[in-house]
């Protein structure tokens, strides 16, 4: 079985502070009150470009040229407590778009600096790969988030200091993709 495809896109530009990525604090649904990118479900049969655009400008009011994204990563989300929350994730940056960044029903968005993006307001596995990515590394991952819906607990990536996700099937049907 397939996971859900969603798309996530960080749009930068030079600011006062260096380089400042722009994140939205969700007002409903997945992650309410946290910080994320700007980005959602991709719609059957959906490229995750074209997603990525429709995201950008229904939650900041923004438009994007397809062309301006740079696919920057892929991602996988286990929710062994919560299958239902088990998806992959296209990652984009953005540096060209048209208008000026516009609360919307899903968040209200909100410019930090590169330098100092505050990771304890974001999903706990931002903070062991946005970095890289915001850095021009492509980035491939895989999570897995505990019972609290929100602490990524395990990784395929050394590096991040969590234990390594279990072997395919491990965790039962939401990881059939892996």
């Amino acid at each position: 079985m397939a996971l859900p495809q969603v798309c996530v896109t960080y749009l930068l530009r030079d600011g006062a502070d260096g380089l400042e990525v722009l994140l939205g604090r969700k007002r409903q649904g997945l992650g309410v009150g946290k910080l994320v990118g700007l980005g959602g479900k991709l719609e059957p049969g959906e490229h995750p470009r074209r997603a990525a655009v429709r995201e950008i400008e229904e939650e900041s009011g923004l438009y994007v040229d397809r062309g301006a994204l740079r696919h920057a990563g892929l991602l996988t989300y286990l929710f062994p407590t919560k299958p239902a929350w088990s998806q992959e994730s296209w990652v984009y940056l953005c540096r060209e778009w048209i208008g000026e960044p516009e609360p919307s029903a899903e968040l209200v968005p909100e410019w930090h600096a590169v330098s100092r993006v505050p990771y304890g307001e974001m999903w706990s596995d931002a903070r062991h790969w946005l970095d890289a990515a915001l850095a021009g590394a492509f980035v491939r991952r895989s999570f897995v988030f505990g019972a609290d819906l929100s602490t990524a607990v395990a990784s395929d990536d050394p590096s991040t200091g969590l234990p390594p996700v279990p072997p395919p099937g491990a965790l039962g049907p939401l990881d059939g993709a892996m």
